[in-house]
């Protein structure tokens, strides 16, 4: 029987909502899987099969031991996804890269450490037309230290920008588009390359709210069908990532998070390949999918 490592996080007790159904799954489909937390020094890597990466949330907050820690299992096990693509997706300077390749995203400027805040907004604002945008920290989870602003409240966001580069982050600023409200977000989840199901997740910004303080943050959650132009962009999203990092084979998972623009096209808002919610709740049989496709790698 082929042992698997569900890495976690103790920031994340009690929160991840897929570890019991995935643990489950995992047992019916052969797999001695078991949940560990990823700083967990007693562990031995080396004992499992694989190490699978569910949620170790609190990454954002530790990115260079958590890459250094990913090396280091890579080198006694298979880290699933592989560090590579999870080096290249934790910070979501990925979606310049994206883009650069031809994927329709969210318009978004990066502003750098060195960067003048109030210089950046003026010039974001000044090229979009936009009545409210976000700012969020380029390495973040769950909507966390991000905030929606009206272009009145440049000062507030100036300062908010500020305090980031302070820190050292690199800042994303993005247009708040409108449809957020009213449709949500779509995200469609795959295994092995192979849509599974799709979740509607309702808008977690409000105006006037303060930026959320929790990675654990993901806003109503219900099934959603996802349609034909978002299919399409999804598995057109799917290509271009394994071009990009020149991948051989699919990822054992992915997420990509797409919403609508004014004229309704869909966009790419994040591609989550990494720690993300795989909604197992709001799609019956999808944990049973996942582990069987698991198994069958760790068999191959």
């Amino acid at each position: 029987m082929k042992t698997l490592a569900l890495i976690t996080a103790v920031a994340a007790t009690g929160h991840d909502e897929d570890l019991a159904p995935m643990l489950e799954a995992c047992a019916r489909a052969g797999l001695r899987a078991r949940a560990v937390a990823w700083d967990d020094a007693t562990v031995s890597w080396s004992r499992f099969d694989a190490a699978l990466l569910r949620s170790p949330w609190d990454y954002t907050e530790r990115l260079a031991e958590f890459l250094d820690w990913c090396d280091r299992v890579q080198q006694s096990t298979r880290l699933l996804n592989p560090l590579d693509v999870v080096r290249w997706n934790t910070d979501k300077h990925y979606l310049a890269d994206l883009q650069a390749a031809g994927v329709p995203v969210v318009p978004t400027l990066f502003v750098e450490p060195d960067a003048e805040p109030l210089e950046a907004l003026q010039a974001f604002l000044a090229a979009e037309t936009t009545e409210e945008f976000v700012v969020k920290p380029a390495v973040s989870a769950g909507s966390r230290d991000t905030q929606r602003y009206s272009r009145a409240q440049d000062f507030a966001a100036g300062n908010h920008i500020a305090r980031l580069l302070e820190q050292g982050r690199s800042v994303m600023l993005q247009p708040y588009l409108c449809s957020v409200d009213s449709a949500g977000e779509t995200a469609l989840i795959y295994f092995d390359g192979q849509f599974s199901h799709a979740i509607g997740k309702g808008a977690l910004l409000r105006p006037d709210q303060p930026a959320t303080t929790t990675p654990h943050a993901t806003g109503q959650i219900t099934p959603r069908e996802a349609d034909p132009a978002e299919r399409r962009l999804a598995e057109g999203v799917l290509v271009t990532m394994q071009r990009v990092l020149q991948l051989a084979r699919p990822l054992a998972y992915a997420r990509i998070d797409l919403i609508r623009d004014d004229a309704g096209t869909p966009r790419l808002l994040e591609l989550e390949l990494t720690e993300p919610s795989l909604f197992f709740a709001q799609a019956p049989g999808s944990a049973e999918r996942f582990a069987a496709n698991l198994a069958r790698c760790l068999n191959a």
